[in-house]
């Protein structure tokens, strides 16, 4: 398949900037793929489509505050800084993105918070945008930390044209994070409320949680027309046995298992068996998923309204079948559902 293929026209005022007042009441579509249909709902009617012994894979990655703003030294131009993964924690060395990148050469040293409490040197480019930094701070690693995460903002996607606010802390984050780690939220777990957990959990419905820490790659653009020359970037990837063992158990019962989002399905499709049973992983993934591709252990997925030519469209066109959520693209353009990070939801089955 081309890049071509996934473009469309989304009008700029059906991209969300602010998420639904209630998590578990933004909208869902529900596709099915053997039926071939397309149904509009609530997101708290996801619950209608799930019986006993179902399960239901969670990434609980945790976002941390990576977005710094800055002075750069002599001249005090603001520069914002994305930080990206730590390279070495003994040397407080960071991968970073910068904006306005043309203005940092290695040397520079960066001056973050009011009193300048936090001080960084530039001492790498390694790409046009990218630099690494290295953190100039006396204290322990604890200190250094907690002073990176009181300056740190709410990541928010750039396509959401406002400022971080103190309600993104919390909403910017799904209910069931705990491993900090991504620069972006799985964001199809967003959607789900503490009270909607926990009826699925009363009607019998299984959790397995594992691990992606989401990264930029994720969203990075596609730039060549034959998508099998376009590379992801590696994102982290945690799967433990306890969550191989409640995905297989629910496979060899002939159970549904549903993907909560493009990053639980991608880490699921990195590491199964011959006998397409989910295997315990700790590494890294750079693994593109676009039509026509097998899918081997979810055959359910929940995920947003994703961006024109974005690999996030690729995989769910590839899960859904591409006529299929092509059309539905369409009918949520008509009936204006909300797009991207703090937008509404489509439940995908086959």
């Amino acid at each position: 398949m081309k890049l071509s293929q996934f473009r469309f026209d989304l009008p700029s005022s059906l991209v969300a900037q602010y998420p639904s007042e209630q998590r578990d009441e933004s909208r869902l579509m529900v596709l099915d793929v053997k039926k071939n249909t397309i149904e509009h709902h609530v997101f708290k009617d996801v619950i209608n489509y799930f019986d006993e012994g179902d399960v239901m894979v969670l990434n609980n990655t945790k976002v941390f505050p990576a977005r710094l703003y800055g002075n750069k030294e002599k001249t005090g131009a603001k520069i914002e800084v994305f930080l990206l993964r730590e390279l070495n924690r003994e040397s407080r060395l960071w991968d970073v993105l910068v904006d306005p990148a043309r203005k940092i050469r290695i040397g520079n040293k960066l001056y973050f918070g009011d009193d300048d409490s936090l001080v960084a040197e530039v001492i790498d480019n390694t790409t046009s945008r990218g630099r690494t930094l290295r953190f100039l701070f006396d204290g322990s690693y604890e200190e250094f930390r907690h002073t990176l995460m009181q300056l740190g903002n709410t990541p928010l996607p750039k396509y959401i044209e406002r400022e971080a606010e103190p309600n993104d802390t919390e909403r910017y984050q799904t209910i069931y994070a705990e491993n900090e780690g991504a620069v972006a939220a799985p964001t199809a777990g967003l959607h789900f409320s503490r009270e909607l957990l926990k009826r699925l959990e009363l009607k019998g419905v299984d959790y397995a949680k594992l691990t992606l820490h989401v990264g930029l790659g994720t969203f990075r653009t596609v730039e060549v027309e034959d998508l099998t020359k376009h590379k992801m970037d590696s994102e982290q990837i945690e799967i433990n046995q306890e969550c191989c063992d409640i995905v297989n158990n629910a496979k060899d019962t002939k159970k549904r298992v549903c993907a909560v989002g493009t990053t639980s399905m991608r880490a699921m499709e990195t590491s199964f068996s011959t006998e397409k049973h989910l295997k315990p992983y700790d590494g890294w993934t750079n693994k593109f998923i676009f039509p026509p591709y097998d899918f081997s252990v979810a055959d359910s997925m929940i995920t947003n309204f994703h961006l024109p030519e974005s690999t996030l469209l690729m995989m769910v066109s590839a899960f859904g079948g591409y006529d299929l959520v092509m059309e539905a693209y369409k009918q949520a353009i008509k009936e204006k559902y909300r797009f991207y990070s703090y937008g509404d939801a489509m439940l995908i089955l086959r």
